[in-house]
Protein backbone atom coordinates (compact mmCIF):
# COMPACT_ATOMS: atom_id res chain seq x y z
CA UNK A 1 0.00 0.00 0.00
CA UNK A 2 1.25 3.46 -0.92
CA UNK A 3 1.82 5.53 2.25
CA UNK A 4 2.22 9.07 0.90
CA UNK A 5 -1.02 10.10 2.63
CA UNK A 6 -0.82 7.75 5.62
CA UNK A 7 -2.39 9.46 8.62
CA UNK A 8 -4.79 11.57 6.51
CA UNK A 9 -8.47 10.77 7.05
CA UNK A 10 -11.01 11.56 4.33
CA UNK A 11 -14.80 11.45 4.70
CA UNK A 12 -16.33 10.62 1.34
CA UNK A 13 -19.92 11.84 1.04
CA UNK A 14 -19.54 11.92 -2.73
CA UNK A 15 -21.94 10.33 -5.17
CA UNK A 16 -21.58 8.90 -8.65
CA UNK A 17 -18.10 9.75 -10.01
CA UNK A 18 -16.56 13.19 -9.48
CA UNK A 19 -16.52 13.18 -5.67
CA UNK A 20 -16.03 9.47 -5.02
CA UNK A 21 -13.22 9.06 -7.57
CA UNK A 22 -11.41 12.08 -6.10
CA UNK A 23 -11.51 10.22 -2.77
CA UNK A 24 -10.41 7.01 -4.49
CA UNK A 25 -7.22 8.62 -5.76
CA UNK A 26 -6.42 9.77 -2.22
CA UNK A 27 -7.16 6.28 -0.91
CA UNK A 28 -4.73 4.84 -3.47
CA UNK A 29 -2.06 7.03 -1.87
CA UNK A 30 -2.70 5.68 1.61
CA UNK A 31 -5.37 8.00 3.02
CA UNK A 32 -7.95 6.42 5.32
CA UNK A 33 -11.07 7.05 3.25
CA UNK A 34 -14.47 6.39 4.81
CA UNK A 35 -17.30 6.18 2.31
CA UNK A 36 -20.64 7.27 3.79
CA UNK A 37 -23.93 6.34 2.15
CA UNK A 38 -27.55 6.06 3.18
CA UNK A 39 -28.62 2.83 4.93
CA UNK A 40 -30.16 1.39 1.77
CA UNK A 41 -27.01 2.16 -0.20
CA UNK A 42 -26.15 5.09 -2.42
CA UNK A 43 -27.55 5.20 -5.96
CA UNK A 44 -24.04 5.05 -7.38
CA UNK A 45 -23.50 1.65 -5.74
CA UNK A 46 -25.97 0.15 -8.21
CA UNK A 47 -25.10 1.97 -11.46
CA UNK A 48 -24.28 -0.48 -14.28
CA UNK A 49 -25.06 -3.56 -12.11
CA UNK A 50 -22.72 -6.53 -12.56
CA UNK A 51 -23.19 -8.74 -9.47
CA UNK A 52 -26.13 -10.82 -8.22
CA UNK A 53 -26.74 -8.21 -5.49
CA UNK A 54 -26.72 -5.40 -8.03
CA UNK A 55 -23.40 -3.71 -7.23
CA UNK A 56 -22.33 -1.66 -10.22
CA UNK A 57 -19.27 -1.40 -12.41
CA UNK A 58 -18.59 2.21 -11.44
CA UNK A 59 -18.82 1.29 -7.76
CA UNK A 60 -16.23 -1.47 -8.20
CA UNK A 61 -13.82 1.14 -9.53
CA UNK A 62 -14.50 4.16 -7.33
CA UNK A 63 -14.96 2.39 -3.97
CA UNK A 64 -11.68 0.49 -3.97
CA UNK A 65 -9.30 0.96 -1.04
CA UNK A 66 -12.08 2.52 1.08
CA UNK A 67 -13.93 1.59 4.24
CA UNK A 68 -17.72 1.87 4.07
CA UNK A 69 -20.37 2.82 6.58
CA UNK A 70 -24.04 3.67 6.26
CA UNK A 71 -25.59 6.74 7.86
CA UNK A 72 -28.66 8.94 7.74
CA UNK A 73 -27.04 12.38 8.06
CA UNK A 74 -30.35 14.19 8.63
CA UNK A 75 -31.37 12.17 11.73
CA UNK A 76 -30.36 13.93 14.98
CA UNK A 77 -28.27 10.93 16.00
CA UNK A 78 -26.74 10.88 12.52
CA UNK A 79 -25.75 14.53 12.92
CA UNK A 80 -23.87 13.56 16.09
CA UNK A 81 -22.07 10.75 14.26
CA UNK A 82 -21.00 13.23 11.58
CA UNK A 83 -19.78 15.64 14.25
CA UNK A 84 -17.58 12.95 15.79
CA UNK A 85 -16.32 11.85 12.38
CA UNK A 86 -15.44 15.40 11.32
CA UNK A 87 -13.43 15.89 14.52
CA UNK A 88 -11.17 13.02 13.38
CA UNK A 89 -10.95 14.05 9.71
CA UNK A 90 -8.64 16.13 7.57
CA UNK A 91 -10.79 16.26 4.43
CA UNK A 92 -14.51 16.08 3.67
CA UNK A 93 -15.51 15.41 0.06
CA UNK A 94 -19.03 16.18 -1.17
CA UNK A 95 -20.14 16.75 -4.77
CA UNK A 96 -23.45 18.56 -4.34
CA UNK A 97 -24.71 22.10 -5.13
CA UNK A 98 -24.09 24.65 -2.38
CA UNK A 99 -27.72 24.75 -1.11
CA UNK A 100 -27.69 20.98 -0.60
CA UNK A 101 -24.45 21.22 1.39
CA UNK A 102 -26.05 23.70 3.77
CA UNK A 103 -29.14 21.55 4.19
CA UNK A 104 -27.05 18.50 5.12
CA UNK A 105 -24.77 20.44 7.46
CA UNK A 106 -21.78 19.77 5.22
CA UNK A 107 -21.07 23.38 4.29
CA UNK A 108 -17.69 24.85 5.24
CA UNK A 109 -19.10 27.14 7.95
CA UNK A 110 -20.68 24.22 9.79
CA UNK A 111 -17.73 21.86 9.34
CA UNK A 112 -15.06 24.39 10.33
CA UNK A 113 -16.99 25.17 13.52
CA UNK A 114 -16.42 21.51 14.44
CA UNK A 115 -12.84 21.27 13.11
CA UNK A 116 -11.23 24.64 12.27
CA UNK A 117 -8.55 23.20 9.98
CA UNK A 118 -10.89 20.99 7.94
CA UNK A 119 -10.54 20.89 4.17
CA UNK A 120 -13.85 20.75 2.29
CA UNK A 121 -13.57 19.50 -1.28
CA UNK A 122 -16.76 20.12 -3.21
CA UNK A 123 -17.86 19.32 -6.72
CA UNK A 124 -20.94 20.37 -8.66
CA UNK A 125 -22.03 20.95 -12.22
CA UNK A 126 -21.72 24.75 -12.22
CA UNK A 127 -20.01 25.86 -9.02
CA UNK A 128 -21.12 28.10 -6.15
CA UNK A 129 -21.18 31.38 -8.11
CA UNK A 130 -23.14 32.57 -11.13
CA UNK A 131 -26.78 32.25 -12.22
CA UNK A 132 -26.66 28.43 -12.52
CA UNK A 133 -25.19 27.78 -9.07
CA UNK A 134 -28.32 26.09 -7.73
CA UNK A 135 -28.73 23.78 -10.73
CA UNK A 136 -27.72 20.16 -10.72
CA UNK A 137 -26.13 18.44 -13.68
CA UNK A 138 -24.22 15.49 -15.02
CA UNK A 139 -21.27 14.88 -17.31
CA UNK A 140 -23.12 15.18 -20.60
CA UNK A 141 -24.56 18.56 -19.59
CA UNK A 142 -21.03 19.91 -19.20
CA UNK A 143 -19.94 18.37 -22.50
CA UNK A 144 -22.85 20.07 -24.23
CA UNK A 145 -22.32 23.48 -22.63
CA UNK A 146 -18.55 23.57 -23.22
CA UNK A 147 -18.83 23.46 -27.02
CA UNK A 148 -17.22 20.03 -27.15
CA UNK A 149 -20.39 18.15 -28.05
CA UNK A 150 -21.02 20.57 -30.92
CA UNK A 151 -17.56 19.83 -32.35
CA UNK A 152 -17.49 16.09 -31.65
CA UNK A 153 -20.28 15.01 -33.97
CA UNK A 154 -21.57 16.59 -37.18
CA UNK A 155 -23.71 19.64 -37.82
CA UNK A 156 -26.87 17.52 -37.84
CA UNK A 157 -25.84 15.02 -35.17
CA UNK A 158 -23.91 16.29 -32.15
CA UNK A 159 -22.07 13.56 -30.26
CA UNK A 160 -20.93 13.08 -26.69
CA UNK A 161 -18.07 11.03 -25.37
CA UNK A 162 -19.31 7.67 -24.06
CA UNK A 163 -16.64 7.82 -21.35
CA UNK A 164 -17.64 10.55 -18.84
CA UNK A 165 -14.47 12.61 -19.07
CA UNK A 166 -15.96 15.66 -17.32
CA UNK A 167 -16.71 13.56 -14.25
CA UNK A 168 -13.33 11.85 -14.15
CA UNK A 169 -11.48 15.03 -15.12
CA UNK A 170 -13.16 16.91 -12.28
CA UNK A 171 -12.20 14.11 -9.90
CA UNK A 172 -8.58 14.28 -11.02
CA UNK A 173 -8.35 18.06 -10.70
CA UNK A 174 -10.16 17.97 -7.36
CA UNK A 175 -7.66 15.40 -6.04
CA UNK A 176 -4.86 17.70 -7.24
CA UNK A 177 -6.53 20.63 -5.45
CA UNK A 178 -7.04 18.60 -2.29
CA UNK A 179 -3.37 17.66 -2.20
CA UNK A 180 -2.46 21.34 -2.61
CA UNK A 181 -4.78 22.21 0.28
CA UNK A 182 -3.19 19.49 2.43
CA UNK A 183 0.24 21.00 1.73
CA UNK A 184 -1.08 24.44 2.68
CA UNK A 185 -2.54 23.02 5.87
CA UNK A 186 0.77 21.39 6.80
CA UNK A 187 2.53 24.75 6.33
CA UNK A 188 -0.01 27.05 7.97
CA UNK A 189 -2.52 24.96 9.93
CA UNK A 190 -5.34 26.42 7.85
CA UNK A 191 -8.14 24.54 6.18
CA UNK A 192 -10.04 25.81 3.14
CA UNK A 193 -12.61 24.99 0.48
CA UNK A 194 -11.47 23.22 -2.70
CA UNK A 195 -14.10 23.53 -5.44
CA UNK A 196 -14.28 21.61 -8.69
CA UNK A 197 -16.95 21.91 -11.37
CA UNK A 198 -17.96 19.75 -14.31
CA UNK A 199 -18.39 22.77 -16.56
CA UNK A 200 -15.03 24.20 -15.50
CA UNK A 201 -13.36 20.90 -16.37
CA UNK A 202 -15.09 20.72 -19.74
CA UNK A 203 -14.11 24.32 -20.56
CA UNK A 204 -10.49 23.58 -19.68
CA UNK A 205 -10.44 20.55 -21.96
CA UNK A 206 -12.04 22.50 -24.83
CA UNK A 207 -10.27 25.80 -24.21
CA UNK A 208 -8.19 25.88 -27.43
CA UNK A 209 -11.37 25.76 -29.54
CA UNK A 210 -12.84 28.64 -27.52
CA UNK A 211 -9.67 30.73 -27.84
CA UNK A 212 -9.61 30.14 -31.60
CA UNK A 213 -13.24 31.21 -31.94
CA UNK A 214 -12.68 34.34 -29.83
CA UNK A 215 -9.64 35.34 -31.88
CA UNK A 216 -10.68 34.31 -35.43
CA UNK A 217 -14.48 33.77 -35.44
CA UNK A 218 -14.15 30.65 -37.58
CA UNK A 219 -17.41 29.06 -36.49
CA UNK A 220 -16.23 25.47 -36.72
CA UNK A 221 -18.75 22.65 -37.09
CA UNK A 222 -18.29 19.05 -36.03
CA UNK A 223 -16.49 16.68 -38.39
CA UNK A 224 -16.93 13.33 -36.66
CA UNK A 225 -13.64 11.55 -36.06
CA UNK A 226 -11.78 13.65 -38.64
CA UNK A 227 -9.43 16.14 -37.00
CA UNK A 228 -9.50 19.79 -38.00
CA UNK A 229 -6.12 21.00 -36.76
CA UNK A 230 -3.92 18.47 -38.59
CA UNK A 231 -4.15 15.54 -41.01
CA UNK A 232 -4.38 12.67 -41.47
CA UNK A 233 -6.22 12.46 -38.17
CA UNK A 234 -9.19 10.16 -38.48
CA UNK A 235 -10.53 6.63 -38.07
CA UNK A 236 -10.17 4.42 -41.14
CA UNK A 237 -11.69 1.13 -42.20
CA UNK A 238 -9.36 -1.73 -43.11
CA UNK A 239 -10.05 -5.18 -44.56
CA UNK A 240 -11.04 -6.51 -41.16
CA UNK A 241 -11.66 -3.61 -38.80
CA UNK A 242 -10.80 0.00 -38.01
CA UNK A 243 -7.69 1.91 -37.01
CA UNK A 244 -7.10 5.46 -35.86
CA UNK A 245 -4.17 7.55 -37.07
CA UNK A 246 -3.04 10.97 -35.85
CA UNK A 247 -0.30 12.82 -37.71
CA UNK A 248 0.93 15.98 -35.99
CA UNK A 249 4.08 17.90 -36.93
CA UNK A 250 6.19 18.19 -40.06
CA UNK A 251 8.43 15.23 -39.22
CA UNK A 252 5.61 12.71 -38.84
CA UNK A 253 3.83 14.08 -41.92
CA UNK A 254 7.00 13.63 -43.96
CA UNK A 255 7.25 10.00 -42.89
CA UNK A 256 3.56 9.49 -43.65
CA UNK A 257 3.80 11.07 -47.12
CA UNK A 258 6.79 8.90 -48.00
CA UNK A 259 4.97 5.78 -46.76
CA UNK A 260 2.00 6.68 -48.95
CA UNK A 261 4.24 7.34 -51.96
CA UNK A 262 3.14 10.96 -51.93
CA UNK A 263 6.52 12.66 -51.56
CA UNK A 264 5.35 15.43 -53.91
CA UNK A 265 2.90 16.57 -51.23
CA UNK A 266 5.84 17.73 -49.12
CA UNK A 267 6.22 20.65 -51.51
CA UNK A 268 2.50 21.36 -51.84
CA UNK A 269 1.45 24.62 -50.16
CA UNK A 270 -1.88 23.08 -49.21
CA UNK A 271 -0.06 20.72 -46.87
CA UNK A 272 2.76 22.95 -45.60
CA UNK A 273 1.60 23.28 -41.96
CA UNK A 274 -0.47 21.29 -39.49
CA UNK A 275 -3.36 23.73 -39.83
CA UNK A 276 -3.26 23.83 -43.62
CA UNK A 277 -3.25 20.04 -43.64
CA UNK A 278 -6.24 20.10 -41.31
CA UNK A 279 -7.97 22.55 -43.64
CA UNK A 280 -7.46 20.08 -46.50
CA UNK A 281 -8.03 17.03 -44.34
CA UNK A 282 -10.57 15.44 -46.68
CA UNK A 283 -7.96 15.11 -49.41
CA UNK A 284 -5.35 13.63 -47.09
CA UNK A 285 -7.86 11.36 -45.35
CA UNK A 286 -9.03 10.11 -48.74
CA UNK A 287 -5.50 8.90 -49.52
CA UNK A 288 -5.13 7.36 -46.07
CA UNK A 289 -8.47 5.61 -46.43
CA UNK A 290 -7.43 4.09 -49.76
CA UNK A 291 -4.20 2.80 -48.23
CA UNK A 292 -6.00 1.28 -45.23
CA UNK A 293 -8.62 -0.50 -47.31
CA UNK A 294 -5.87 -2.50 -48.98
CA UNK A 295 -4.59 -3.85 -45.64
CA UNK A 296 -5.69 -5.71 -42.55
CA UNK A 297 -5.57 -4.04 -39.14
CA UNK A 298 -2.42 -5.94 -38.19
CA UNK A 299 -0.56 -5.11 -41.39
CA UNK A 300 -1.57 -1.44 -41.34
CA UNK A 301 -0.52 -1.00 -37.70
CA UNK A 302 2.78 -2.79 -38.33
CA UNK A 303 3.70 -0.64 -41.34
CA UNK A 304 2.69 2.58 -39.61
CA UNK A 305 4.63 1.60 -36.48
CA UNK A 306 7.80 0.82 -38.47
CA UNK A 307 7.46 4.21 -40.18
CA UNK A 308 7.11 5.97 -36.81
CA UNK A 309 3.51 7.10 -37.32
CA UNK A 310 1.17 7.07 -34.29
CA UNK A 311 -1.70 4.64 -34.83
CA UNK A 312 -3.89 2.25 -32.88
CA UNK A 313 -6.64 -0.26 -33.44
CA UNK A 314 -10.22 0.63 -32.66
CA UNK A 315 -11.04 -1.98 -30.02
CA UNK A 316 -14.30 -3.14 -28.52
CA UNK A 317 -14.51 -3.49 -24.73
CA UNK A 318 -14.06 -7.25 -25.18
CA UNK A 319 -10.92 -6.71 -27.25
CA UNK A 320 -9.48 -4.20 -24.78
CA UNK A 321 -9.62 -6.81 -22.01
CA UNK A 322 -7.45 -9.13 -24.12
CA UNK A 323 -5.11 -6.55 -25.67
CA UNK A 324 -1.49 -7.58 -25.21
CA UNK A 325 -0.29 -4.14 -24.13
CA UNK A 326 -3.18 -3.46 -21.74
CA UNK A 327 -2.55 -6.79 -20.02
CA UNK A 328 1.23 -6.81 -20.37
CA UNK A 329 1.76 -3.30 -18.99
CA UNK A 330 -0.54 -3.83 -16.01
CA UNK A 331 -3.13 -1.19 -16.84
CA UNK A 332 -5.85 -3.33 -15.24
CA UNK A 333 -5.85 -5.10 -11.87
CA UNK A 334 -8.00 -8.21 -11.46
CA UNK A 335 -9.76 -7.88 -8.10
CA UNK A 336 -12.09 -10.41 -6.49
CA UNK A 337 -15.50 -9.28 -5.21
CA UNK A 338 -18.03 -11.38 -3.27
CA UNK A 339 -20.62 -12.77 -5.66
CA UNK A 340 -18.98 -11.45 -8.82
CA UNK A 341 -18.86 -14.16 -11.50
CA UNK A 342 -15.30 -13.25 -12.52
CA UNK A 343 -12.40 -11.17 -11.17
CA UNK A 344 -13.18 -7.47 -11.64
CA UNK A 345 -10.70 -5.66 -13.97
CA UNK A 346 -10.11 -2.34 -12.17
CA UNK A 347 -8.10 0.32 -14.00
CA UNK A 348 -4.81 0.92 -12.21
CA UNK A 349 -4.01 4.20 -10.47
CA UNK A 350 -3.41 6.64 -13.36
CA UNK A 351 0.06 7.70 -12.18
CA UNK A 352 3.09 5.52 -11.47
CA UNK A 353 5.60 6.41 -8.74
CA UNK A 354 9.17 5.14 -8.77
CA UNK A 355 9.68 5.39 -5.00
CA UNK A 356 6.17 4.90 -3.61
CA UNK A 357 4.27 2.55 -5.92
CA UNK A 358 0.55 1.98 -5.52
CA UNK A 359 0.10 -1.65 -4.49
CA UNK A 360 -2.67 -4.12 -5.15
CA UNK A 361 -6.15 -2.69 -4.62
CA UNK A 362 -8.41 -3.63 -1.75
CA UNK A 363 -11.82 -4.52 -3.21
CA UNK A 364 -14.78 -2.17 -2.91
CA UNK A 365 -16.53 -2.75 0.42
CA UNK A 366 -19.90 -4.40 0.89
CA UNK A 367 -22.79 -2.24 2.09
CA UNK A 368 -22.11 -1.08 5.68
CA UNK A 369 -19.12 -3.42 5.91
CA UNK A 370 -17.11 -1.22 8.27
CA UNK A 371 -19.87 0.65 10.12
CA UNK A 372 -19.38 -1.23 13.38
CA UNK A 373 -15.60 -0.81 13.55
CA UNK A 374 -15.75 2.89 12.62
CA UNK A 375 -18.36 3.67 15.26
CA UNK A 376 -16.42 1.74 17.91
CA UNK A 377 -13.36 3.80 16.94
CA UNK A 378 -15.48 6.93 17.53
CA UNK A 379 -16.32 5.76 21.06
CA UNK A 380 -19.73 4.16 20.54
CA UNK A 381 -20.55 1.04 22.54
CA UNK A 382 -22.14 -2.06 21.04
CA UNK A 383 -25.40 -1.18 22.79
CA UNK A 384 -25.39 2.37 21.37
CA UNK A 385 -24.67 1.00 17.91
CA UNK A 386 -27.64 -1.36 18.19
CA UNK A 387 -29.86 1.59 19.12
CA UNK A 388 -28.67 3.49 16.06
CA UNK A 389 -29.33 0.47 13.89
CA UNK A 390 -32.87 -0.04 15.21
CA UNK A 391 -33.61 3.65 14.58
CA UNK A 392 -32.38 3.30 10.96
CA UNK A 393 -29.65 5.86 11.60
CA UNK A 394 -27.07 3.38 10.23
Amino acid sequence: MNEILKGIRVLDFGRYIAGPYCATLLADLGADVIRLEKPSGGEDRYTVPVTPHGEGAYYMQIARNKRAMTLNPTHPSGVEVIRRLVKTADVVIVNLPAPALKKMGLDYETLSAIKPDIILTTGSAFGSDGPYASRGGFDSIAQAMSGAMHLSGSQDAPARSFAPYCDFGTALSSAFGTLAAILHKLKTGEGQVVEGTLLGTALNFNNAALIEEAMLSIGREGSGTQGQYNAPTNTYGTKNGWITVQVVGAGIFKRWANLMGEGKWLNDERFSTDQSRGDHGSIISGRMNQWCQERTNARAIEELSVAGIPAGELLSAKQVLKNEHVTGAGFLQDTDYPGAPNPVPIASHPIRYSKTPVGEFERAPMLSEHTQEILIDLGYSDEEINVLRKADVI
